[in-house]
């Protein structure tokens, strides 16, 4: 199951597991999003996982993501999705995000993704996925959400990840990487075990 209540990221998540060959159960309704408190990303992402795996009584995967830019210490790093604020849109961050950047030259930053897997019994699988990049002056692109329109990743062909179709963006990206990741782990588990 996944964990993710936020729609564009389960809609990714599902796209690259899918790919993988995982058959993904819908996060149900009616539990509530988890509060992400947690001061790394690994420690959202467990939050996430286990209340989906209590609540459900199945295994579920959740992620965090961050974009870590080398300018502003790392910043904004486990705050990714609340930079400009706690009800801040995608586009109210690529706004702050871009204010801040004004004054930097070194335009450098990466994505991190933490994704784990996790049983109700406690049992989990931790996977990391990162890709390095910079970051434009203005968003370009359509596709993707979030920070995308202004990420180049160093693999990107000068491309925004919003500019890639979606197969060419998890080839590359953060979470595809910490998907495949988290797959490659689980294959070498004996998941009927668990």
């Amino acid at each position: 199951m996944l964990a993710s209540a936020n729609p564009d990221k389960a809609r990714e998540m599902r796209y690259v597991l899918e790919e993988i060959g995982f058959e993904m159960v819908e996060r149900p309704p009616e539990v509530p999003e988890v509060e992400e408190d947690g001061a790394t990303l690994e420690e959202n992402a467990r939050l996430k996982a286990k209340a989906l795996a209590e609540a459900t009584g199945l295994p579920a995967i959740a992620d965090d993501t961050g974009l870590e830019v080398d300018a502003l210490g790392r910043a904004p790093g486990v705050r990714s999705a609340r930079y400009a604020g706690e009800s801040a849109t995608y586009e109210d961050n690529v706004e702050k995000l871009l204010d801040e950047m004004e004054r930097h030259p070194d335009r450098r930053a990466r994505f991190r993704s933490v994704t784990i897997a996790r049983w109700p019994d406690g049992r989990e699988v931790v996977a990391e996925g990162v890709v390095g990049g910079t970051i434009t002056h203005e968003p370009r692109g359509e596709n993707g959400f979030g920070y995308d329109p202004v990420f180049v990743p160093d693999e990107g062909e000068g491309k925004t990840f919003a500019e890639m179709e979606r197969a060419e963006k998890h080839a590359i990206s953060h979470r595809g990487r910490s998907l495949r990741a988290l797959a490659e782990k689980l294959s070498e588990l004996d998941l009927t075990s668990l």
